[in-house]
């Protein structure tokens, strides 16, 4: 079906004004009177007119666009971040594109260079894989503003995060503290260095405790069913964990369902400790202890960064890192 789109000349034509007027009208110029200015933008409502913002940014090579890859547009937490992150950009006259790699890295890529063809004026990021992080960098040295949204400090790329390894530090310190010397290690994490088990591993080493009192488990996703799926074989070996960290909340539900079934009580035969404390972990049928992630920080900080690096394109990598709090409920 053909779109007849209202353009300049048409509004012309209604107003009796040239299309020169017309377009300096609709972009508020102070040298068309305000009277002017008004019966225009009236009769450009009227005809149902809209701006041609991919031929404004043709010639302007601004969209006033920030372009966001998600692993996974499902995650609840991802969800809040741009949802935050939507809210701070409007603020400032900007607009978010979406995208999500669901983990794989050729739609990470593929998803990168469908912002490059949109123009935008920069990028944040949820790598897939913390170690392959090239073709990200390719992007920013070909002179696209790249903001990374996960603690990867040593990326060489700008960063804003939570800061993961203090965050898996206080998840099994808070378990060493309560007694557990045996503790599972839920981690979904691709790379071969997690953060998080960074964290967790001080946290056992602090304590005096061997490395092998973290029973580190890798489930194949982040979801409460690749939870439910990957922790029996831990929980039902011969020396049976007393608490468990998984490094989302969705893989601590699935864990919480497990025990259920299994007539294991929470925190009794287990403790549990979730990440990202989300509104499932608060309401589950034993709220969960998490670590916060402080989803409207780290948005504000992305936000303010890219549009720094934005208005200027040589500037140095800055690495935000927020230190998250643990949320102590009765799971633990």
């Amino acid at each position: 079906m053909q779109r007849n789109r209202t353009r300049l000349k048409d509004i012309a034509v209604a107003t009796g004004y040239s299309a020169n007027t017309v377009s300096l009208a609709l972009r508020g110029s102070p040298r068309i009177p305000e009277e002017t200015r008004g019966r225009i933008q009236l009769a450009a409502q009227s005809l149902n007119y809209f701006p041609n913002t991919i031929a404004q940014a043709l010639v302007s090579r601004v969209t006033r666009t920030i372009g966001l890859v998600l692993t996974d547009i499902m995650n609840p937490t991802l969800t809040l971040v741009s949802r935050f992150l939507e809210r701070e950009l409007a603020q400032r006259g900007y607009s978010l594109m979406l995208a999500a790699s669901d983990f794989v890295p050729d739609k990470e890529l593929s998803a990168l260079e469908v912002f490059r063809s949109r123009q935008v004026d920069g990028i944040l990021i949820f790598p897939t894989n913390h170690d392959r992080l090239e073709h990200i960098r390719a992007v920013r040295q070909a002179g696209y503003p790249v903001l990374i949204l996960a603690d990867i400090p040593m990326a060489g790329l700008d960063v804003v995060a939570v800061n993961d390894r203090t965050g898996g530090y206080r998840a099994v310190r808070h378990l060493i503290e309560r007694g557990h010397r045996r503790i599972i290690l839920l981690d979904a994490a691709q790379a071969e260095n997690s953060e998080k088990r960074d964290g967790a591993l001080r946290a056992v080493r602090e304590a005096g405790l061997p490395e092998a009192a973290l029973v580190v488990v890798r489930p194949r996703g982040h979801s409460a069913t690749e939870g439910y799926e990957a922790i029996a074989g831990a929980i039902l070996g011969k020396e049976r964990p007393t608490a468990l960290f998984a490094t989302t909340d969705w893989l601590a539900i699935g864990v919480m369902r497990w025990c259920r079934e299994q007539g294991l009580s929470v925190p009794g035969d287990l403790a549990i400790v979730g990440y990202d404390n989300t509104e499932a972990a608060d309401f589950s049928s034993v709220p969960i202890t998490s670590i916060n992630y402080a989803a409207a920080e780290v948005s504000r900080h992305a936000v303010e960064r890219i549009l720094s690096v934005i208005g200027n394109p040589s500037p140095s990598p800055i690495v935000t890192l927020i230190d998250p709090e643990l949320v102590i409920r009765q799971s633990t």
